[in-house]
């Protein structure tokens, strides 16, 4: 009798502890690592969290940017951190790349605990005005008509843009020469000048060009329009089925953190990625707030890593 008491003492005590261990964080601290320079987008939206968890937590969040390696230094940084709730790191879709490429010391799909998605945008195929195509349908026949005559700019081998454009080109079923450059500022700066004669990137990249003529814009790359460019149709509805590449932002950390600390975190993002002050802020980079749930988030990085590296080892990509 004496053991079962003590036991369910021990219940009772422990399932009393959570919320207090939950209400008690964060006591110190928080960092948010960024695995690339300052001043980008995924810098931008980790300041915004930052800064959005500071007036909510009451305990400073602040950014390290860790960057290199293809976004698997600071990758390396936050997935070997200790699974206290006080480091934690902003991933895209590059870190889902990271393990097709990279020989990576953890295990990016299991050795994380996902917290939240917080943005979610459209990457934007764009053409120099001098080619004769309107419509991804011009293009198709144009690349079809003429086989590795046309060229592709990107941010460089395995970056973002590169495997968008070989997904694409893989579904059409076309042949045009990837030209790869040392990031996105020289790719389209080179696009602009006619050197090469498309690329696919970010809406906040893109879309100042195409509004000045510089560019021509053909469709965005999710499965849906996106509200940066509502006229845009996408990749899927000019007749590439099934075709969606979704550019997003969203919170980590080591495996092993504590569900009521992922609860807390979750729900206060959750709740300021509703504000009106987070959609504008979002807007101005071309993103969208996302939010849910980490389980919905760890399915969109499992999809990413299976999806990349299908792509990958068909193109037979190498890293820069």
């Amino acid at each position: 009798m004496k053991r079962i008491l003590f036991c369910m003492a021990a219940a009772v005590f422990a399932s009393a502890g959570q919320p207090a261990f939950a209400q008690s964080y964060p006591a110190k601290p928080i960092r948010i690592v960024v695995p690339f320079p300052p001043g980008g987008g995924s810098d931008v939206i980790a300041r915004v969290a930052a800064q959005k968890l500071t007036e909510a937590m009451g305990q400073q969040v602040i950014v390290d940017n860790r960057a290199g390696g293809g976004g698997t230094v600071g990758a390396e940084v936050g997935a070997k951190a200790p699974p206290d709730g006080y480091t934690l790191m902003l991933i895209a879709p590059s870190y889902t790349v990271g393990p097709s490429l990279y020989k990576l010391s953890f295990d990016a799909a299991n050795d994380i605990t996902p917290i939240i998605q917080l943005s979610q945008g459209a990457f934007i195929l764009a053409v120099h005005p001098s080619l004769p195509v309107k419509t991804v349908s011009d293009l198709l026949a144009l690349a079809k008509a003429r086989p590795d005559e046309l060229s592709y700019a990107s941010a460089g081998a395995g970056s973002g843009i590169h495997l968008a454009m070989a997904l694409f080109l893989d579904r059409a079923g076309v042949r045009i020469l990837h030209v790869p450059y040392k990031g996105n500022g020289p790719a389209l700066t080179d696009t602009i000048a006619g050197n090469v004669q498309m690329l696919m990137s970010s809406a906040p990249s893109i879309m100042p060009h195409v509004r000045n003529g510089r560019l021509r814009a053909l469709a965005v790359s999710t499965a849906q329009r996106s509200p940066t460019a509502p006229d845009l149709p996408t990749v899927a509805e000019a007749g590439i089925k099934d075709f969606d590449v979704t550019l997003w932002h969203g919170l980590i950390g080591p495996k092993g953190v504590p569900a009521a600390i992922v609860s807390r975190l979750n729900g206060e993002l959750n709740k300021t990625l509703k504000t009106k002050e987070m959609v504008d802020r979002l807007a101005a980079d071309g993103v969208v707030p996302a939010g849910g749930t980490p389980e919905q988030f760890a399915m969109i990085i499992r999809r990413d890593i299976d999806m990349w590296g299908n792509v990958i080892r068909k193109a037979g990509i190498k890293a820069d």
